[in-house]
Parts: C-alpha cells; sequence; structure tokens
C-alpha cells in the first residue's frame, strides 16, 4: 500500500492533471507542444548528460542489465511480429510500427520521474540508460525498417544514412553521448556547469508526467480495440514477464538492477509511436488506441509491481 500512495498515486496524479487540463480546455492544443518541445530539448537532455557524465564508464554499459531488457524486447517483438502476419495483417512498415507499439516503452516521460520520486536523483540510471537505448536503438532500428518498406527500391545506404543523421539530431542521444565521453575523459564537473543540469533536470519529471497526460488528449482517436488489447497485454504483462525471468533467473542481476529491468519493461507504450506513425501516415490510430490503453491500465499494472517489489 505505500509503494502505491508514496510513488504511484503521485506519478499518475500528475498524469491524471494534465489529462484534465487539456480535457477541459485549459490548456489546448499549443501547450501540449510547447510542454513537450520544452521536456524533449530543454529538460531531460541536462538529466541525462549529468547522470552520464557523474558515473563510470561499467555502470553506464551494464551489459548483463542491457541484455535483460533485450531479451525482454526480442520476445515480445517475436510474437507481436507472429500476430501481425497471422492475425492482423498489413505490410511491413505498419507491421513495425505495430510491433513498436507493443515493445516501446514509456521509459522517458514516465520511468525516468517514477524512478525519480522512488529512489532519488542517484537511482534514475537505470531509466536513463534505457531512454537512451529506446531513443536511439529501438527508434533507429523501426524507422529503417519503414523507411526500406517505403523507399521501394531506395539504396539502404543512403536511408541508414538519414536515419543516423536522424539520431545526431536527437537531443537525448546526443546529452548521453556527451555525458558518455565526459565521463570516460574523467573530466571535472564545474558547479556553475552541475547546478545548471541539476535545476533544469529538476523541471523534466513533473513536466514530462503532465505533458503526457496532456498528449493523451492531444493524440486521442479511434482503432480496433481488440487490437489495443492485444498489444496492451503485450506491453505490461508479457514483455515485463520476459524480463523478468532473464533478470532474475538465467541472468541473476543485482535485485536492484533487475527490478529496475522489470519496472520499465513494464511501462506503458511511449508516446513517440504517435509521433513517428503520424508522420508516415500509417498505423497512427491504432497506435494511439494502444498507447491510451496500456497507460490506463498500467496504473494499475505498475502499482502492483511497485507494491510486489516493496518500493516506497
Amino acid at each position: 500500500m505505500d509503494a502505491i500512495l508514496n510513488v504511484s498515486l503521485p506519478v499518475f496524479a500528475i498524469i491524471l492533471g494534465g489529462y484534465l487540463a487539456a480535457r477541459s480546455g485549459l490548456l489546448g492544443q499549443g501547450s501540449t507542444v510547447a510542454l513537450n518541445a520544452f521536456v524533449y530539448y530543454f529538460a531531460l537532455p541536462p538529466l541525462l548528460f549529468l547522470s552520464m557524465a557523474r558515473v563510470p564508464l561499467t555502470e553506464i554499459f551494464h551489459w548483463p542489465y542491457l541484455a535483460a531488457y533485450v531479451g525482454g524486447v526480442l520476445g515480445t517483438l517475436a510474437l507481436s511480429l507472429a500476430a501481425g502476419f497471422l492475425v492482423f495483417g498489413g505490410r511491413p512498415a505498419e507491421l513495425s510500427l505495430q510491433s513498436m507499439t507493443a515493445v516501446f516503452s514509456n521509459t522517458g516521460y514516465m520511468g525516468v520521474p517514477l524512478f525519480l520520486t522512488a529512489f532519488g536523483d542517484t537511482g534514475v540510471l537505470p531509466a536513463l540508460i534505457l531512454t537512451v537505448f529506446n531513443g536511439a536503438v529501438v527508434v533507429g532500428v523501426v524507422v529503417s525498417l519503414i523507411e526500406l518498406d517505403l523507399s521501394k527500391g531506395g539504396h539502404p545506404f543512403r536511408i541508414l544514412g538519414d536515419v543516423g543523421l536522424a539520431l545526431l539530431r536527437n537531443p537525448l542521444v546526443m546529452a548521453a553521448v556527451v555525458g558518455i565521453v565526459w565521463s570516460a575523459l574523467h573530466l571535472p564537473l564545474p558547479k556553475p556547469l552541475s547546478n545548471f543540469c541539476e535545476i533544469l533536470g529538476a523541471a523534466s519529471g513533473p513536466c514530462a508526467l503532465f505533458a503526457m497526460g496532456l498528449s493523451l488528449v492531444a493524440h486521442a482517436g479511434g482503432g480496433r480495440l481488440a487490437e489495443a488489447g492485444w498489444l496492451a497485454f503485450l506491453k505490461l504483462l508479457v514483455q515485463p514477464a520476459i524480463t523478468a525471468w532473464l533478470a532474475f533467473g538465467v541472468l541473476a542481476l543485482d535485485p536492484f538492477w533487475a527490478m529496475s529491468a522489470v519496472i520499465l519493461a513494464a511501462m506503458p507504450t511511449g508516446t513517440l509511436t504517435f509521433v513517428i506513425a503520424q508522420r508516415y501516415g500509417l498505423y497512427a490510430t491504432q497506435a494511439t488506441q494502444a498507447t491510451l490503453v496500456s497507460t490506463v491500465l498500467s496504473v494499475v499494472t505498475v502499482s502492483g509491481l511497485l507494491a510486489w517489489f516493496r518500493i516506497g
């Protein structure tokens, strides 16, 4: 019960606040765009940089931890692709977006604030590592597959080059890269720089959660409920179950890292799936509904996990 009251309730209450603000018309579409841009370009990057710069590379590149999470992603991805081919159908680009909807955890806008609430600044690193992984690897692979399907014979090297440029323009990826280089060179952190990053990074948690609530209204739409339910089932239950099997059993991770991998695997679908789907004009309605369904249901599933691990 403490986990629900001390961790889950504040986190989901801020999301609800954003949702109600947009639903009531108090904050319009322009507010949603502005707050999302603030979090993405100004609040999360300093937090990522500072967290990476302050810890040794051995903690950033925690390979067993990444292996447990990636194993959960791959296992869930296989089930999603099988159902996509056999049941739901669609061209390869749509199946890629469908699979992203099933495995893309909202580690940035929900995982980071949740870990900040539960563990403080010193315990947020696992969420930041997977935020970079999702932003660089998962998004990079999905966009590459979509481009390969839609290009109709376009040169693969050109497509991969475009994806690489997109990642270089990603502020979260670049902030993490700079932080990793800073850590590798053992450079000191000047106090003004550290304070700047701490002040701005502190805004990332509440603003990200509030922006998430705003986005749920802005991106609302219809879709196929059975498909959305299936994707939410994969995202909230199957992916964390596979990750738990790997983290606690096969790889026998340190309890904190194992628990972190499972909780972050259990995050609902990130709203970036809708952004990518809308950009390509494919699967946007289904991605939106699956994101909404998984976010609403995660109130129960994530709270249950936190209670199970006695966090809070």
